[in-house]
């Protein structure tokens, strides 16, 4: 057991250090341990359920995982899920890798990076993706309440807060002001977690900001404003994140993803039929007040995997430079 365990760690270790540099989901560090059953698979509990780890971000988008395990849907399938927070996608890949959690939520383009850094992952069902409305998406570029900007160009010598470098968030932005006549590569990013976004910007400290719920609501009420919606500029309903697993617990235990992933479409749907419940569930793992939760705006949760939408971020990252091959969205896309 002993040696098994030092195993284990190992990998987690040395998959850590591969990634931390490339999957930062959602910004942050990859020193949060993420909690798992340990035995590298799905541990069976006494009631016959086995007991299942996914490792998440906490924030709106993964509300139907927490409205499903409410709802019974993952026990009606014979699976016991527990969530386990991490900071970003550099703490999430790792345990998925190490078998400390069986399933994983990351954006497409850390995804994407990870495949073709030869990391043996695959997508298994939709996550998060935007609405398609361009004034009222889960994500925007803002600027303070003054601001002079008015166009996606206007960003040209200006500084731009965004949650993780060489990601989804920068990479969306680029095609937007490439779209709209200006030169990307004048663009100054600064990475800075969400919640310290909106007083960074009030302060001047930066131009706009890329901005998620709540904190994209919070810049609007003190009298900020949207300049574009770099997600719908990219791709019309572009799908932002995905639930994944390792291609090992694919190939050695498919009646556990198969499961998994019925759950998750079946509390995706939910999701979507009742979002006065999926407002609800928000207060249950995050630090946002049910007031709040009750007029942000939430994402669109197609339980389908986009091949075409992967495609185009895929390809607008490896324009950018963040990918250096075709993005491999046919490997990718192979759990489902």
């Amino acid at each position: 057991m002993h040696s098994s365990t030092t195993a284990r760690r190992g990998a987690a270790a040395l998959a850590a250090a591969v990634l931390t540099a490339v999957l930062a989901a959602c910004g942050g560090s990859a020193s949060e341990p993420a909690a798992g059953t340990g035995t590298g698979g799905a541990a069976s509990s006494a009631a016959g359920t086995k007991k299942i780890t996914v490792g998440v971000i906490p924030i709106i988008d993964v509300a139907p995982l927490y409205l499903g395990i409410q709802k019974g849907f993952f026990t009606s399938r014979g699976l016991e899920i527990t969530p386990a927070p991490a900071q970003g996608g550099s703490a999430i890949v790792p345990a998925v890798l190490a078998g400390e959690n069986q399933f994983g939520f990351s954006n497409v383009v850390s995804l994407l990076t990870a495949r073709e850094k030869g990391v043996p992952l695959v997508a298994v069902v939709g996550g998060a993706s935007s609405t398609g409305d361009p004034a009222k998406d889960v994500n925007a570029v803002l600027v303070a309440k003054g601001s002079t900007l008015k166009t996606a160009k206007d960003l040209e010598g200006k500084k731009v807060a965004i949650n993780a470098l060489n990601n989804i968030g920068d990479t969306t932005i680029k095609t937007a002001v490439k779209k709209a006549g200006g030169d990307p590569s004048k663009v100054t990013f600064v990475e800075m977690p969400f919640p310290d976004m909106p007083a960074q910007l009030a302060a001047g400290k930066v131009d706009a900001a890329w901005e998620s719920e709540p904190f994209r609501s919070q810049i609007l009420a003190a009298g900020g404003s949207i300049l574009f919606d770099n997600l719908t500029e990219t791709y019309p309903k572009l799908q932002i994140a995905t639930y994944f697993t390792s291609e090992k617990l694919k190939a050695e235990d498919p009646a556990t993803v198969t499961a998994f992933t019925e759950g998750m479409k079946e509390s995706l749907a939910y999701a979507v039929a009742h979002p006065d419940e999926a407002r609800a569930v928000l207060s249950t793992y995050t630090k946002i007040p049910p007031e709040v939760g009750a007029k942000v705006v939430l994402p669109a949760w197609p339980a389908e995997l986009d091949a075409q939408s992967a495609t185009a971020v895929g390809e607008a990252a490896r324009s950018f430079g963040t990918l250096t091959k075709a993005p491999d969205v046919a490997g990718l896309f192979a759990g489902a």
